[in-house]
């Protein structure tokens, strides 16, 4: 039986991406995603060889002061705070929960808008590796305890070749002023741009708690 990707042995790990010939810098990036998520699912060692390839587009260095966007809040986002230190405490990751996994990496910028690059998971390119696009597919025929392995192998062969890109231009929002507001229902400051119908957004429509006794 195979090891789904739930176990992780790190020298097995690195053992296989050596194996399947993924590049040194690439490698660097999974074991780092891979430590931060504490797994190496799939989505993570995907979203390495986007972030990078995302990079090279750009001609960027992960060091520089990039801005993302992730159209999904699954695993994705991990590898752009990881690799290219966009996060969303600093302010420089925004979650989009579409569904779609992709990401646009761009720079920062004086004007309204910033050119970047957008890169996916193109679901065409998956039909000539069948057990990503099963696990992608989520179909039932994709067993992730006997299967892992093998998911794990064509991710690394596959590497780009399962990625489409295009330029995009997105639009640039710089700090909002703001003044503290005291929310009638709760007592508690939030910003005055943050209040919904008269009160703060956990008290209408972001409502997650209920306060017990």
């Amino acid at each position: 039986m195979e090891k789904g990707h739930h176990h992780h042995d790190p020298k097995e790990f690195s053992a296989r991406m050596k194996a399947c010939g993924v590049p040194d810098r690439v490698q660097e990036y999974m074991i780092r995603c891979t430590e931060f998520h504490t797994a190496p699912a799939p989505g993570v060692l995907i979203g390495a060889i986007m972030v990078d390839y995302a990079l090279e587009l750009l001609e960027a260095n992960p060091e520089e002061k990039l801005f993302a966007v992730c159209e999904t809040p699954k695993c994705l986002p991990d590898t752009l705070q990881v690799i290219a230190h966009s996060t969303t405490g600093n302010g420089r990751l925004t979650v989009l929960p579409i569904g779609k996994f992709a990401i646009t990496v761009n720079r920062a910028s004086d004007s309204s808008t910033a050119e970047g690059v957008r890169v996916w998971v193109d679901s065409e390119k998956l039909k000539n590796f069948p057990v990503i696009d099963m696990w992608y597919a989520n179909s039932p025929q994709y067993q992730k305890h006997t299967m892992g392995t093998s998911l794990q192998e064509e991710i690394f062969r596959a590497k780009r070749e399962i990625l489409s890109t295009e330029r995009v231009r997105v639009p640039v929002t710089g700090k909002l002023k703001w003044k503290p507001v005291i929310c009638p229902s709760c007592g508690e400051s939030v910003p005055d741009y943050l209040i919904v119908d008269g009160r703060c957004a956990a008290c209408s429509s972001k409502k997650y708690y209920e306060k017990l006794l």
